[in-house]
């Protein structure tokens, strides 16, 4: 830990709050870095220098402040940070006048050191554990040791079970996206949740990473579990911040290789979903993630759902449409398909029958059907 001018200022402002002298504060080398009194400011103190050498209490009274270079009559105390010497504190006035405030001043000093060692090494830790979950997601240089390694140094287990979940930040409307809406999530995310490790996407900035501890059970992990957790967090954010959230789950796939495997479950689920559905999961999308990469080959995808674009054609107000996704929906229950429309069973014998002349595919065919339903479903 090193004393710089942004500590030293912190220093002088809260004991000269405290005290009516002039504060000043010296590095390892003895140069003052800050001051009551500005004009002092990178000067080399000499009495400083002697405190740092001798590790002692300097008094210099107003005779020997005469001999030495860069001083006032004063007293300068040592600032100790785990056993060593890290710079000085002195307060400027005769020595009787303020050898009372020196231990305070000193010990104020110590205390705001000791505050900003353990706020630096939560946000080393914090950055470095952002840096690990990135890494986890992508194909990655590193190996599993070394990934291993890191976690070790972090504290985090990565043998435990976890699934990667994407989290999509939305401002409220006439809102732009911040970072302190990203910081906000981010502290939702991981307060008070067990073990998840957090980082905000460094393609989508509008996007945090979560790799969430599961419980695996004989037939995999626990879907409810995590619904309930998401429920809580989902009403959380609802009562603490300005936006709102969708998230995305992908699948579980053992090793460290499968983070990444279940990120990109969770990534495609997220882009396959729909916007008004504020929880994904990848078991409920599997179909359309599938098949999203059909859209990256024209000339397949043109022919796929080259039937259903002749059905919007001359289907202008979108009925058969709208009957055709609730009938599949329904998995082609006329039935039920019937009481979601409101409509009588003739009248959706009738649009089904529509359906089959504009597309020239039979819902009795098995090929048929199956093609438009996965041209809806791309």
């Amino acid at each position: 830990m090193q004393l710089n001018a942004t500590i030293a200022r912190q220093i002088v402002e809260r004991t000269m709050k405290i005290i009516h002298y002039s504060v000043n504060v010296m590095d390892e080398h003895g140069r003052i870095i800050g001051s009551g009194d500005p004009s002092r400011l990178n000067q080399r103190h000499e009495g400083a220098v002697l405190a740092i050498t001798d590790n002692r209490v300097v008094e210099i009274d107003p005779g020997t402040a005469l001999q030495l270079k860069g001083v006032k009559p004063g007293i300068n105390l040592p600032i100790v940070f785990r056993d060593q010497i890290i710079g000085v504190v002195g307060v400027s006035g005769t020595p009787d006048q303020v050898r009372n405030y020196g231990e305070l001043v000193k010990m104020t000093a110590e205390l705001i050191v000791e505050q900003e060692a353990l706020m630096s090494q939560v946000q080393w830790n914090k950055r470095h554990r952002e840096e690990l979950v990135l890494q986890l997601i992508k194909d990655t240089e590193l190996n599993d040791a070394q990934l291993l390694s890191i976690a070790q140094k972090l504290d985090l287990d990565l043998a435990q079970p976890r699934i990667a979940a994407l989290v999509k930040v939305l401002p409220a409307e006439g809102e732009s996206l911040s970072l302190e809406h990203l910081q906000k999530m981010v502290h939702l995310l991981e307060y008070p949740e067990r073990d998840n490790l957090v980082g905000i996407h460094s393609v989508s900035l509008n996007e945090i990473v979560v790799l969430k501890p599961i419980t695996l059970e004989e037939a995999g992990w626990s879907r409810d579990i995590e619904q309930k957790r998401i429920n809580k967090l989902m009403r959380r954010v609802a009562k603490e911040s300005q936006f709102s959230i969708q998230i995305a789950l992908g699948d579980y796939f053992p090793g460290l290789p499968g983070l990444s495997r279940s990120f990109q479950t969770a990534q495609a689920t997220l882009s396959a979903g729909k916007n008004d559905e504020d929880v994904l999961f990848y078991q409920d999308h599997l179909l359309p993630v599938l098949l999203s990469g059909l859209k990256d080959d024209p000339w397949r995808y043109e022919q796929l759902v080259k039937p259903l674009d002749a059905l919007k054609a001359n289907d202008p107000k979108g009925t058969l449409l709208k009957t055709l996704k609730i009938f599949f929906a329904q998995n082609c229950d006329l039935a039920q398909t019937c009481e979601m429309l409101h409509i009588h069973r003739n009248t959706l014998r009738y649009r089904l029958d529509r359906i089959e002349q504009e597309t020239q595919l039979s819902f009795n065919n098995l090929s048929d059907k199956t093609r438009l339903y996965i041209a809806l479903s791309c």
